[in-house]
């Protein structure tokens, strides 16, 4: 709550006197605090922005104390309050105030840090870039997913294709070999079979005809007889 009403208080008092502070980018940059107390704030005000408590400042040696403790890279304190703001870029661009920590509250004069026009439009341009690049690496990921995903794939059916195909002449071949096997024993067992046994089947093809009547025998070989002279 005391933070907050400190905040509005600086809200209303920022019409005070403000000195221009011109910086390049990534540079560092000092701003001095007027006044003479033990303990103040510093705080940062951007247009549109509520006021931004950054750091409490103590007297010497205790270190400062950080409601967020991301400005702690960014920001530091040096001897009688000074504050020090490390690399500075657009996120760093404002006014400035340190303020006390007692009642009635004591406002120093304000420092408004910016670029020239240049550094502007360079720090844009580089955003700009950055943005490009980080957009043309998504899509190059995307596309490099993507195509892995379908080389693998393919590589599946062609290994899929190539088993069938080799399965497939392997089992013909199979077959083949094994009908030209059984026809080779065929042979063989034809070749090597008994001619004995070959008479003995004419042998037995003749006694089908036992039912055959003898007369009708006797008169068929009475036929085929020569005449008498």
């Amino acid at each position: 709550m005391r933070i907050l009403q400190l905040q509005l208080y600086v809200l209303m008092c920022s019409e005070a006197a403000v000195s221009d502070l011109l910086t390049d980018l990534g540079s560092n940059v000092t701003i001095n605090c007027d006044l003479d107390e033990n303990d103040v704030y510093w705080i940062l005000l951007k247009t549109a922005d509520p006021p931004t408590v950054i750091l409490r400042s103590f007297p010497t040696p205790k270190s400062p104390f950080y409601p967020n403790k991301t400005f702690r890279k960014k920001y530091s304190v040096q001897f009688k309050h000074r504050l020090v703001i490390n690399n500075v870029t657009v996120d760093e661009l404002g006014v400035y105030y340190c303020m006390n920590t007692e009642t009635p509250p004591k406002l120093s004069n304000s420092t408004r840090i910016y670029f020239n026009e240049s550094t502007q439009l360079t720090e844009c341009h580089n955003h700009t870039a950055l943005e490009f690049i980080d957009q043309n690496q998504t899509q190059w990921k995307i596309i490099s997913i993507i195509s892995a995903l379908m080389n693998g794939l393919l590589i599946i059916v062609l290994i899929g294709l190539l088993k069938v195909f080799v399965f497939g002449n392997r089992r013909s071949t199979d077959r083949t070999q094994q009908l030209n096997a059984d026809l080779q024993t065929t042979q063989v067992a034809e070749q090597h079979q008994d001619p004995q046994q070959l008479q003995y089947a004419e042998v037995d093809f003749s006694k089908l005809r036992r039912n055959i009547r003898s007369s009708q025998i006797n008169s068929t070989y009475a036929a085929l007889k020569p005449p008498k002279p």
